[in-house]
Formats: structure tokens, sequence, C-alpha cells
């Protein structure tokens, strides 16, 4: 589903922004979050097991992720729909390849902080694409 520049854009280090339908009478409302696309061609992100997110996800598996090339380069975006499905195994191991990624490897400032989520309950979101958008100059 992805083009070979969808895939350069989305093995970078940048946010996107996740949204789940929201409860009640709410708007849905993006979040910022790490990501990695998979040998599969999925997109997942770590979260903490006891977030609204995974409650709403829980209830309607369903999400969105844009992620968007940064300020001054030629605008090129891509936006992925599909079902989303949360998994308790590997969610660790992600967060730590994540924070290698976005902090870096030897980023000890962030180090106590990145210890602490592997005492946590975390869970792993896979979006499984089944909708694919894209823009690019």
């Amino acid at each position: 589903m992805f083009t070979e520049s969808d895939r350069t854009l989305l093995t970078r280090p940048l946010q996107a922004h996740i949204t789940v339908a929201p409860k009640g009478e709410r708007w849905p409302a993006p979040r910022p979050v790490w990501f990695e696309l998979t040998a599969d061609e999925e997109l997942q992100i770590f979260s903490f097991a006891g977030t609204p997110r995974v409650s709403r996800l829980r209830e309607n598996p369903r999400a969105s992720i844009v992620v968007v090339a940064p300020v001054g380069e030629d605008e090129h975006w891509v936006s992925v729909e599909g079902e989303a499905s949360i998994h308790t195994d590997g969610a660790h191991e992600l967060a730590q390849r994540l924070a290698d990624r976005y902090y870096g490897e030897n980023d000890e400032a962030h180090r106590e902080l990145v210890d602490s989520w592997m005492t946590e309950d975390l869970v792993r979101i896979v979006l499984h694409p089944e909708k694919v958008q894209r823009y690019r100059i």
C-alpha cells in the first residue's frame, strides 16, 4: 500500500498524530506519538495500558495516523486508516527501540524516564492499513 516515497517518510524519526474514536460527545482529538513502520508495512506505537486511547480502541478498534514532513521541507504527508489491534507482547521492546530512535541511544538525560516505562504495563498498538492517502510536492 505504501510507495517508496511513503516508506522514506515513515522510516524517519518524525512524530505522527493518531486519532481514535472519541467517547461520548467529544470531538476526535489527534495526539502526537512515536511510531515504527514494521516489515509487514503496519504502523505500531506503544501506550500505557490504562490510557483512554487504549480503552477506546478496545471499544472501537479503528484509528488513523498522519505523518508530516517538517516545516522547511517540501510538503509531504501520509495518512493511514485502518483497524487497530492491541498486543501485550513486544510493547517494552518497542518502547525501548523508539526511545533510542527519538532520544538517541546514549541520551542520559532521558534514561530515567525510559527506565520507568519498563516497569509499567505497556501495550503495543498495531495499525493495519486499509486506506492510505498521501500528498507530495
